[in-house]
């Protein structure tokens, strides 16, 4: 995991290799285009790049109609905004329709961070969730994340897909198979297991996981990478030890940690659960991504507390 890459230049890169491979692509923003790192793409397809201006109920709008028409459109803008501000036209204009819109979130969480309150989303995928047959996705890597894109590109229907803008350390091998709705393992232990979505997630609960190993404690960690489909047999397949710790760049209540509560309440009852993540009655800050995890508990070593916790509560 020494190596990292930017991630919007990896989607814009997969973007531009889609095209190029025959896919009827068409890159939309609400101004955001150098903050997406879709520019390359601009520069490379001016005829595919569509920037409408800061307004992002019309950039869904503008996506739906280019999906009518057989287009495949990505539309991307700050995950806040992607939420909170085109819910109702992503939710009718593209689902509801039945049309295939790629809704990309970018800045999701903690990773808005100078950004502050007014741009950190902590409830977008308590919001998507909701939305019937809608796919959702948090790639942990750049490896993962072009794997992610391709997929939502080949589907057929709406798709959301957090994206953090920054650099972030490779996780996976470039050979890596992907697929929709699918979980990777990627430790094995039999004492507490670690779901994590996204990338500051995923890698806080390797840390994590190499904090209790010291202590002779073997966690399972789990990359969920699909909040929907969400892989329910592998969480369930790693539920014997009877702790589970969900960790996750978003607010406790309606994401990932919701998601798993209701399966380990339906199919695993008596299997011991934490959630880590944003309190509910918590809104977003000001600082560094750093500060920011710290100050919301998304760390590593709040992690291993969890799961301690669980592990004598047994």
């Amino acid at each position: 995991m020494s190596d990292q890459k930017e991630m919007r230049a990896v989607y814009a890169e997969t973007l531009i290799s889609l095209v190029e491979e025959g896919k009827d692509i068409v890159v939309l923003e609400a101004d955001l285009m150098r903050a997406t790192g879709t520019t390359a793409f601009a520069k490379k397809y001016p005829d595919r790049a569509v920037n409408v201006g800061v307004a992002e109920a019309n950039l869904v709008g503008i996506a739906s109609g280019l999906s009518a028409a057989g287009k495949v459109p990505f539309a991307a803008t700050f995950a806040c905004f992607a939420s909170r501000r085109a819910y109702d036209q992503f939710f009718l204009s593209a689902n509801y329709a039945q049309l295939n819109v790629k809704l990309i979130g970018t800045d999701p969480g903690v990773t808005a961070a100078f950004n502050g309150g007014t741009h950190m989303p902590f409830e977008d995928l308590t919001l998507m969730r909701v939305i019937p047959r809608l796919t959702i996705a948090e790639p942990s890597d750049p490896i993962s994340l072009a794997a992610i894109t391709r997929l939502g590109a080949n589907l057929k229907g709406s798709f959301y897909m957090r994206l953090q803008r920054k650099p972030a350390p490779v996780i996976y091998r470039e050979n890596e198979s992907f697929s929709i709705g699918k979980a990777k393992v990627l430790r094995e232990g039999g004492d507490v297991t670690l779901v994590a979505l996204g990338t500051v997630m995923v890698n806080e609960a390797l840390k994590a996981a190499d904090m209790l190993a010291q202590e002779g404690i073997k966690a399972t960690i789990i990359d969920a990478l699909w909040l929907s489909p969400l892989d329910e047999e592998t969480i369930l397949a790693h539920s014997g030890c009877g702790c589970i710790v969900t960790c996750e760049n978003h607010r406790v209540t309606g994401g990932l940690g919701s998601a798993v509560a209701e399966v380990i309440a339906e199919k695993a009852p008596g299997v011991r659960l934490a959630r880590i993540g944003v309190a509910a009655d918590l809104f977003g800050e000001v600082g560094t991504l750093d500060w920011l995890a710290e100050r919301f508990a998304l760390t590593a070593p709040h992690i291993a507390d969890a799961a301690r916790t669980l592990i004598q509560q047994k």
